[in-house]
């Protein structure tokens, strides 16, 4: 993911309504635009979509038009990819930790970290 990629993510996802438009989207994949702007009772059908196009140019929503209908999608990918970017490391630290506690609860041999030199246990 190039910067200005990631800056339209967040810049999408920096609007309360965007946010909660990729929650109806999470709850009802391949609803219209219809049915989004029903959950909306404080902005208008035009207002919806020019949010659905921001995140859509954020690569945020997926749409597809079928007829006259238009059909989204939310596209969870660059929130996984931001993610992966700033925890990946972080995650195998921890799965590391929570892994040797567990053994030592349940009072079981520690596995040689390879990782390590000379292989400390527990």
């Amino acid at each position: 993911m190039n910067p200005d990629e990631m800056d339209a993510v967040f810049a999408a996802l920096a609007s309360e309504p965007r946010r909660r438009i990729l929650d109806v989207l999470k709850k009802e994949p391949g609803c219209n635009v219809n049915r989004v702007t029903e959950f909306f009772e404080d902005i208008g059908r035009v207002a919806v979509m020019k949010h659905i196009d921001v995140l859509e140019g954020a690569n945020l929503v997926i749409s597809e038009k079928v007829g006259r209908e238009r059909l989204l999608w939310f596209n969870p990918v660059p929130v996984h990819m931001i993610y992966d970017r700033w925890t990946t490391e972080f995650s195998a630290y921890w799965a590391g930790k929570l892994a040797r506690m567990k053994y030592r609860l349940e009072n079981a041999p520690v596995p040689i970290d390879k990782k390590k030199r000379g292989g400390s246990r527990g």
